[in-house]
């Protein structure tokens, strides 16, 4: 037995399913989940010394490689001045600073401490601040476990054949339209079924959680047209991609303004943290200026916030973004190759330094394309890649991720060792 079954084993009488996150128990693809001691670079150390080269990068935030020097001698400084305060840091402000400048959508932000609050808090200002209820979001996308987001979300919702989770209310459930993403006519249809009572719509503008999705050319700015014109509030969910896909996240790419966007993941430095943020007018409705509530009691944490700011000013001065999106298609290109030579049906959407591979012949452009693909084959080619020193998402619904960490070596290794699984298969 291994040290990971060892552990695992041990897990499973203390922690639910053995796991503090679902999608991690691989019940998706099957087997059992090994433990990691340590990560660097581009590299896990598991509890039995085993290097794997890590497509996962701690589900996003470790855009520089694990264990970074800088974001590494950040932390440290800042403990040498406590762990928590309790009142306003300096580094709140610096944070603020940053975000508001490489994102100009958001004039004012305010921190919380994982993007579930984040998703959560926007909603809940969305509809405070317009005075309606109800929420348009797209079948798919996940936006964390909030009660009325979860209603055919993606991640581990979908990963275990539960899209819709219980203890939640109906009357939650009844406040949320679940529309088809990239289907401009169904959102139009909505707005006009429900004149003057969406509060607001939510999205990730470019869905990560059910596999990789793209948005259609125009469809972000049919979008920003529809709430502009019906008064909701338009909120990005770039907790994703948000400093991954560009500075200014998604909405930099697609050159569309949302009215509020919820982040976290790389502006925490892998530590928990969240914010959302957007037009002033809109962020004045908080307490203590108005009358939506928002507290935490760890928000603005000042170690979260050190290794934030140093990740995010990395981003500034390396500016790594071109290198980035050239060894996502590096990826791609290798795995559409070796699918071609295997005589294999496959799709490998990718945007910058995300991808994600469906075993299907058609195009993925929404929800049930997705699901259309061959969920056995992909847990085949996981162990394929797993076996072989290559650790995938642990699921056929989740998005891989690349790091400045996997330029050379790295990468090339990578695509050799998904070559053989597929040739393998």
């Amino acid at each position: 037995m291994t040290n990971s079954d060892k552990l695992f084993e041990n897990a499973l009488r203390l922690i639910p399913g053995g796991v503090n996150s679902p999608v991690r128990a691989f019940r998706s693809v099957g087997g059992a989940p090994f433990f990691v001691k340590a990560a660097r670079g581009a590299t896990l150390v598991t509890a039995d010394d085993r290097e794997l080269i890590d497509f996962v990068c701690t589900w996003g935030p470790a855009i520089h490689g694990h264990n970074h020097p800088r974001i590494r001698a950040a932390i440290a400084a800042a403990l040498e001045h406590g762990t928590s305060f309790g009142a306003p840091c300096p580094a709140e402000v610096e944070m603020a600073e940053l975000i508001t400048r490489f994102v100009p959508s958001i004039a004012q932000v305010r921190m919380c401490n994982s993007g579930t609050e984040a998703t959560m808090s926007a909603i809940r200002l969305a509809r405070g601040f317009t005075g309606r209820d109800k929420i348009i979001k797209f079948a798919g996308c996940y936006h964390g476990h909030v009660d009325s987001l979860l209603i055919k979300a993606g991640s581990g919702a979908l990963t275990h054949g539960h899209p819709d989770s219980a203890g939640i209310p109906a009357a939650f459930a009844r406040e949320t339209i679940v529309l088809p993403f990239n289907d401009p006519a169904a959102l139009e249809a909505a707005f006009a079924a429900h004149p003057g009572a969406i509060a607001g719509v939510i999205l990730e503008p470019c869905p990560a959680n059910v596999g990789l999705i793209l948005p259609a050319p125009g469809y972000l700015r049919r979008l920003r047209e529809l709430c502009t014109a019906h008064g909701a509030v338009l909120i990005f969910d770039e907790v994703m991609t948000g400093f991954r896909l560009a500075r200014g996240g998604m909405q930099e790419r697609a050159q569309v303004t949302p009215d509020l966007t919820t982040l976290g993941k790389i502006i925490g430095g892998g530590l928990p943290v969240g914010a959302f943020g957007g037009r002033a007018d809109i962020m004045s409705r908080l307490a203590p200026l108005g009358p939506v509530y928002q507290a935490g009691t760890l928000s603005g944490n000042p170690l979260a916030m050190a290794a934030g700011i140093a990740a995010l000013r990395l981003l500034e001065e390396t500016d790594p973004y071109a290198r980035l999106d050239a060894l996502g298609q590096t990826v791609r290109d290798a795995l559409l190759e070796a699918a071609r030579r295997k005589g294999l049906p496959v799709q490998v959407p990718q945007i910058g330094s995300m991808f994600s591979i469906f075993f299907t012949g058609g195009p993925v452009t929404d929800y049930a394309t997705a699901l259309a693909g061959d969920r056995e084959l992909f847990a085949r080619f996981f162990h394929a890649c797993l076996d072989r020193g290559v650790y995938l998402p642990p699921s056929a619904y989740e998005t891989a991720f690349l790091s400045t960490a996997h330029e050379g070596a790295a990468v090339a290794r990578a695509c050799e060792i998904m070559t053989a699984a597929i040739a393998a298969l």
